[in-house]
């Protein structure tokens, strides 16, 4: 049959006025833009489709124009895809794309009615709709009601009636709280006959903690939430306190423009509270590499584009990622647009890779301490700044008094090195040096022709490690002395760190960086380090004394470089060293001339080291330098005039020090956390050629995509001024996204079923007028997300019974069009949170340090060699929220029910139906002992049929009908049957789990009743919302 036969025959099944949005840019976003669309580079015949000016005013290489409104014949367009010629059809054949007859119709249509253009649906401002008019004016309680009684009765149908009180109870209940109704509350609402009661209901769970918590839970899913780092072993990461400041949020009922503010930029906010600053710790959720031999630079990169995409996705449900490499196929994004928002997140002062060997958080990173640290750092923050004023105080007023002294010979050079080796030779593998401190050496280094005597050539891997030689803190002054001959520009000399296997760099180093004479102390590189580097460069293949010295200050003032004896000039690269620079769990050796698996001293040597525990002079230096002769420094001698003469300069330069170590030595106590600081000056951004770190295209400065909404002039190009940009009222996606995630929540597909894509290749809304009323009126109502909710659960739409008639399945199986209540499976969170809640177990303590309940042993092992160390006590009836999620190895019972693995932003859940999850809920220790806790419950009532009352009313929110009840009593029968003649699988049974058996009861009656238990538990109803 040809196409043009075909056309006529499906216009009767046609819309009568076909819509360029809902109708026709589907078709062509599907078929036609891979190569008529956006992207440039895949762009065929210079022809493109997604805009109007092109796709009617381009003429042709072949002649015409694709469209000619009104104009069927002339538009090139409709003859290609209506063609049977395979040479001339389009899409070509092979390309598996070819339009059905209806959609062909449909374009010839819209042609012949003028062939409308309107820009995408959701990149045009939301407006505010009339509520449209119904004919059942009694059924709606609010405005959502409206616009879905309207679209039902346009198709003949009326909506289902309201489910029952019992039904409703729990049916809110759950999706306010996460909890399922207790029987008490159940009671209280069905005997409350004010015509407000529902509504009490609706405020009291808005006002309950447990509130914010099961808002909390899908929240953690787009912010990639996790309590490991996610690669290699994966390490743990302390990041809770961002969920708890979640939780919080939620149950504060904190504006979702600020919410999302907060996240984004809130340390950018005028004096920036603690917990605005907490709150950026979303951006840092994505997953961070520990394994040597990373690419810092790449990884780093990976994470900036981990929050583009989360952006993009969270924020304003597009597909952003697929513009890295190149223009985006289908959307008005360009690369460029891409890495114009890349330049939001570049800024921040961290590196590609979390450290290995120590508990360092990745920088940049804010204290959390408890109001008592918090307290002591406040008192000490006041001493150590009195101690700098009265040290600074007694220097100036010492000066006078320096002028005027003169010693009668130049100050002594006190040689005392805690470590001199003078690499003469070398005993077996052992060098000997001072004070018999030994140095093993690695890879046999080899003995030359020194400085003086002989010294210690290395090739790179070979050198020295000493374990006996004392660890220098922050705030301990020290001096290093030594010749060296390097080989190349690039190399360790002497360091204390583990940097090659551990990206934390902690610890100190002296180094050659591309010639430059560097040294460096680090908490964790980059931002809690200093270092400074020589301006001039060290020779290579020549004998050179360098030297460093340090005062303890944690300050890169404090740290001075030698070349040859003399004071070098340095560049200050790093200055923000705050913590310990200390190894906690392992001992760290003094290594000189290599480390492993990084830049050694590469066909280089060294000579006569000294290492002291002092701050050295000078004059010192120059001395150890062999410069005997050279003029004492003014400046460096009124600096040993303080040390060694001025009492009162010495007595509060040692208060001052003390002060300082037990300020490091409380912060070592005090947590620390992820967050997000700009750079003093932005980092440049740049267009990367297929997405990769190195390959450099065009700079670019931050901005937004303009199809979607220019940055204005006045808004900073930071991420507040992003944040600005996406919270305007102006913006097409942002409330658009919000609102129809809360609708997801409540009736399991979204007005838009595909939430993390509004773009061209997204679902079209079932609801237009209706998203944009919600949208709207969010933004109107100060983005107040209990409202919201509110607003949802308490329309009619959502109160409707959820039993289907076969005529409303017929109508609409999926219930898009929604004329019955929601019925979903409950989340992996609920259906365990409600196992607890009902068998009395749950513990609600709210926030917290993660908790590892039951989980199959080995699991942990298996993958990354780490052990599960479960929890004992109340801490293994935490809610699930508050379960320890391990990326490489979530918890199987929650991954077994969908949940996500938290390795990127996720907007829904896939919900699946599988053998597993009964065998999860029949057998997983947590469950089976629930059932055990539920049983004990029942036991409590009177007759049998009370007891199975109780536990199925407790878990579905009614009572049983007559046949439940006679099955479940007969398998009553049956299991107390079977206990009694083998009461050791009673007792087996009863014991699963950690809480303790009551002694004295009848095993075989209460583990029948577990059975019983174990069933209701398991029971469809039971672990749906209906």
């Amino acid at each position: 049959m040809g196409c043009g036969r075909a056309s006529h025959t499906y216009h009767a099944a046609l819309p009568e006025v076909v819509d360029y949005n809902f109708h026709i840019r589907p078709i062509l976003s599907d078929r036609c833009y891979a190569c008529h669309g956006p992207d440039a580079n895949a762009r065929q015949a210079d022809l493109r489709l997604d805009e109007e000016s092109t796709a009617k005013q381009t003429k042709l290489i072949s002649g015409g124009y694709a469209i000619v409104p009104g104009n069927l014949k002339k538009s090139r367009l409709y003859s290609r895809i209506r063609s049977e010629d395979a040479e001339f059809q389009m899409p070509p054949p092979e390309s598996n794309l070819s339009l059905s007859d209806h959609e062909i119709a449909m374009i010839a249509r819209w042609i012949d009615q003028g062939a409308e253009w309107k820009p995408h649906w959701s990149f045009l401002v939301p407006t505010y709709s009339d509520l449209p008019t119904v004919e059942q004016s009694d059924w709606p309680n609010n405005a959502i009601d409206y616009f879905i009684l309207s679209n039902l009765e346009q198709q003949g149908f009326t909506p289902s009636p309201e489910a029952t009180r019992s039904t409703i109870l729990r049916r809110v209940t759950l999706d306010l709280t996460g909890l399922p109704p207790t029987l008490e509350q159940l009671d209280a609402f069905l005997s409350d006959t004010s015509s407000n009661a529902y509504e009490k209901v609706v405020d009291r769970l808005l006002d309950s903690p447990a509130y914010g918590e099961h808002m909390a839970s899908a929240w953690l899913d787009i912010a990639r939430y996790a309590d490991t780092h996610g690669y290699q072993n994966d390490r743990d990461r302390y990041v809770w306190p961002w969920r708890d400041w979640v939780v919080s949020a939620y149950n504060q009922n904190l504006p979702f423009n600020e919410f999302g503010t907060w996240q984004l930029a809130g340390d950018l906010l005028p004096d920036a509270t603690l917990e605005q600053r907490l709150a950026t710790t979303f951006n840092r959720n994505h997953r961070q590499t520990n394994e040597g031999g990373s690419i810092e630079e790449e990884f780093r990169t990976e994470y900036v584009a981990d929050r583009v995409n989360t952006l993009g996705t969270a924020f304003m449900g597009l597909t952003l990622e697929c513009a890295r490499c190149h223009d985006h196929k289908y959307d008005p994004i360009t690369q460029g647009n891409y890495y114009g928002l890349f330049a939001f997140f570049n800024s921040v002062d961290e590196s590609g890779q979390t450290s290995h060997f120590t508990d360092a958080v990745p920088v940049p990173a804010m204290d959390l301490p408890n109001p008592d640290q918090d307290d002591e750092l406040d008192r000490l923050a006041r001493e150590i700044k009195a101690a700098e004023r009265a040290v600074l105080d007694l220097t100036e007023a010492s000066r006078a008094r320096f002028e005027s002294w003169s010693p009668s010979v130049p100050p002594g050079f006190q040689s005392s090195p805690i470590l001199r080796c003078e690499f003469e030779s070398l005993n077996g593998e052992t060098l000997q040096c001072n004070g018999n401190k030994r140095g093993e050496a690695v890879f046999s280094p080899t003995v030359v022709p020194g400085h003086t005597g002989n010294a210690m050539a290395f090739d790179g891997e070979s050198g020295f490690l000493f374990t006996d030689v004392q660890e220098f803190e922050r705030t301990t002054p020290f001096s290093v002395s030594i010749w060296i001959n390097p080989g190349e520009e690039t190399g360790l000399i002497i360091h204390r760190t583990q940097a090659a296997l551990d990206a934390g760099s902690r610890g100190w180093e002296l180094a050659l960086d591309r010639g430059h004479l560097v040294a460096q102390l680090a908490h964790m590189w980059p931002e809690n380090s200093v270092r400074i580097q020589t301006t001039a460069t060290v020779p290579l293949e020549d004998w050179t004394h360098v030297a460093m010295t340090y005062d303890g200050s944690s300050r890169a003032s404090g740290l001075r470089l030698y070349i040859d004896g003399l004071p070098a000039e340095v560049e200050v690269i790093r200055d923000g060293l705050t913590r310990h620079i200390t190894y906690d769990t392992m001992e760290v050796p003094l290594q000189i001339g290599y480390r492993f698996r990084d830049s050694g001293l590469r066909d280089g040597a060294v000579d006569e080291l000294e290492l002291y525990n002092r701050l050295l002079y000078g004059f010192e230096i120059a001395r150890l330098a062999g410069n005997q002769d050279a003029p004492l420094d003014s400046e460096d001698l009124f600096r040993w005039y303080l040390a060694h003469e001025v009492v009162p300069w010495q007595r509060s330069h040692a208060i001052l020090q003390d002060l300082r170590e037990e300020e490091n030595i409380l912060l070592k106590g005090i947590p620390e956390i992820m967050v997000m600081q700009e750079m003093h000056a932005p980092r440049l951004a740049y267009v990367l050629e297929r997405g990769q770190y190195d390959a450099l295209g065009a700079q670019v400065d931050a901005h937004t995509p303009e199809a979607i909404l220019p940055l204005p002039d006045d808004l900073p190009r930071n991420r507040l001024g992003l944040a600005e940009w996406l919270f305007s009222p102006e913006h097409p996606l942002t409330a658009r996204v919000a609102v129809n995630r809360h609708w997801q929540k409540y009736f399991g597909t979204g007005i838009v079923s595909t939430p993390e894509d509004f773009g061209r290749q997204g679902a079209l809304p079932s609801f237009p007028e209706l998203l944009d009323y919600l949208a709207t009126t969010f933004i109107e109502s100060g983005w107040d997300i209990k409202a919201m909710q509110r607003l949802i659960v308490t329309s009619a739409t959502y109160r409707q019974r959820s039993e289907p008639t076969a005529e409303l399945l017929a109508f609409d199986p999926g219930n898009e069009q929604l004329a019955r209540g929601p019925r979903l499976r409950l989340s992996a969170e609920m259906i365990r949170d409600q196992a607890l809640a009902v068998s009395g177990l749950l513990d609600q303590t709210l926030g917290g340090p993660p908790v590892k309940p039951y989980q199959p042993e080995g699991l942990w092992e298996e993958k990354s060699g780490i052990q599960y160390d479960q929890s004992s006590g109340r801490d293994l009836y935490r809610r699930t929220l508050y379960t320890f999620f391990k990326r490489t190895s979530p918890p199987p019972s929650l991954i077994t029910f969908d949940m996500p693995t938290r390795v990127q932003c996720v907007l829904r859940r896939q919900r699946t139906a599988t053998p597993m999850q009964a065998l999860v809920l029949l057998n997983d220790p947590q469950y089976v002992e629930a059932a055990r806790h539920l049983s004990a419950r029942m036991l409590k009532e009177g007759t049998l049929e009370e007891q199975i009352e109780l536990g199925f009313r407790a878990l579905t929110g009614r009572s049983p009908t007559p046949p439940e009840t006679q099955t479940l009593k007969a398998l009553y029968r049956e299991q107390f049957e079977l206990f009694s003649r083998n009461p050791e699988s009673a007792r087996q049974l009863l014991e699963i789990g950690e809480s303790p058996l009551e002694q004295g009861s009848n095993l075989a009656q209460w583990a029948a009743h577990t059975m019983i238990a174990s069933t209701l538990l398991s029971f469809d109803e039971s672990i749906e919302k209906y």
